[in-house]
This record gives structure tokens, sequence and C-alpha cells, in this order.
């Protein structure tokens, strides 16, 4: 007979499987406001490390930059995205990241920064469908490099 616990456990279990992420990343991406990234230059260096805001749905973390970043540039020809959770020494995975133009994607963004940022809630800071629309934003979608 299942208790309750080893139910929780196996449906957490199969939704960690599922996204691949490992089980320390998920509970750090689930109680984090910042992710720390850097990208792979052409050389095979490593960029510099650079905080930004995201988005986590369980699958996958979503965040937004500038499509002129070389951030975006880098993931744009296919860069692994190297990712620390809640500080430059938290969990950490190696990400594929894709660039994504999609305004409904920036939709479902807004209302959850607006919950995690105070900044955002004040309108400052948020995905916005029209600046994706208009070119002027990229979101990044990363999950776990297999």
């Amino acid at each position: 007979m299942w208790t309750i616990l080893a139910l929780a456990a196996l449906v957490l279990g199969a939704a960690v499987a599922r996204a691949g992420f490992a089980p320390d990343v998920v509970t750090a991406l689930e109680g984090s406001k910042d992710l720390y990234v850097a990208t792979q230059r052409k050389d095979g260096t490593r960029s510099k490390v650079s905080p930004i805001w995201f988005m986590f749905d369980g699958d996958a973390v979503y965040f937004t930059t500038v499509p002129t970043s070389y951030k975006a540039k880098r993931i744009a020809r296919g860069s692994p995205l190297f990712v620390w959770v809640g500080s430059e020494q938290g969990p950490h995975f190696v990400g594929k990241a894709e660039i994504l133009r999609d305004p409904a994607v920036a939709e479902m963004m807004a209302p959850v920064y607006d919950r995690k940022y105070w900044i955002s809630w004040l309108g400052f800071f948020r995905p916005r469908a029209d600046r994706v629309r208009d070119g002027k934003t990229v979101i990044v979608k990363v999950t776990p490099a297999s």
C-alpha cells in the first residue's frame, strides 16, 4: 500500500526525470530569484558570468535578452549555456538554449515575473509581448543538455 509521502516522491521523481533537471537544481530553481549564466566563445573559453531573472515552468527555464547581446548571438550559434542557480556557487547544469520570438511566451512570463520581482510588478524589466513582436527582445528557453 502506497503512503502519501511515497506517492508524492514518485510523482516528483517522474516530473524531475521528465524535465531532466537534477533534484537539487529543481529545488533551487523553484526557490531562487536569480540565475547566473555564461556562454562559450568561438575560441572555446567561457564568457563572463551574468546574473539574470528567469521563469521556471518545471520543464524549462526562460529569460529575456536583447537580440544584439553576445549571449543571444552565441546561443543562436549553438553555444551551450552554463547555468548556476541562486548564486555563482549554487547548483548548476549545462543547458541547451534556443532563441524564441513568440510574443505569447512573453505574455506567459510577465505575470510570473510580477509575482517574483517587485519592480516587474511596477512595470519595469518585465517580459513584454510588444518588445518581442518588434524584435527588441528575444526569449531564451533552456533545457538540460543531454
